[in-house]
């Protein structure tokens, strides 16, 4: 089922954690956190609209972290439902990838629950203090990538928070599969 997030708050402030990555290492937000900004990303493995994107979400993450952007991914799905979004899996897909910034395993949902996030991908671009800036889609991709040259949403707005402290008034919306929780 595809979901939507909900538009930017601007300067809410990230909140914490401390979740073990796919290189073995625990990082917290503050580990990850960029000169200029932050981007945390929640994605998964299985979801075909982050699979569609997976080479352009390396890409712009790449080029983020060149202009001082720290990045990280998060996956928070129930492994026990979704076992292809396990820990093994993910340190494989990173590998499988070439990810430049670390893959985090959130186990008991708490940070998905605490960011509020609703889909894989879901993107949360904040400023170098912390404060929420960008809350749209890395670009007009659903689940097939969008056309080469399209406008890269997601990379020109980080790009804008790096230069200015602030992220776009106009923000479209992720879409992509619902974070699989686990049944209560």
């Amino acid at each position: 089922m595809s979901a939507t997030p909900p538009v930017c708050d601007f300067g809410w402030k990230a909140p914490g954690f401390t979740l073990p990555a796919t290189d073995g290492r625990t990082l917290s937000f503050d580990d990850v956190r960029g000169e200029k900004g932050t981007l945390i990303m929640f994605i998964c493995n299985h979801c075909p609209y982050v699979q569609a994107v997976m080479d352009r979400i390396v890409r712009d993450a790449a080029a983020l972290q060149a202009l001082g952007i720290g990045v990280a991914a998060i996956s928070s799905n129930d492994t026990q439902a979704y076992p292809q979004d396990g820990f093994a899996a993910m340190a494989a897909e990173a590998e499988r990838q070439g990810f430049t910034f670390p893959y985090l395993f959130d186990e008991s949902q708490d940070v998905a629950r605490a960011y509020g996030a609703v889909c894989t991908p879901d993107f949360f671009g904040f400023d170098a203090d912390g404060g929420l800036q960008y809350r749209g889609r890395l670009d007009a991709s659903r689940k097939q990538a969008a056309a080469p040259d399209v406008r890269r949403d997601l990379y020109d707005a980080m790009r804008q928070v790096a230069e200015t402290g602030h992220g776009p008034a106009e923000q479209v919306p992720s879409m992509g599969c619902s974070i699989k929780w686990r049944a209560a």
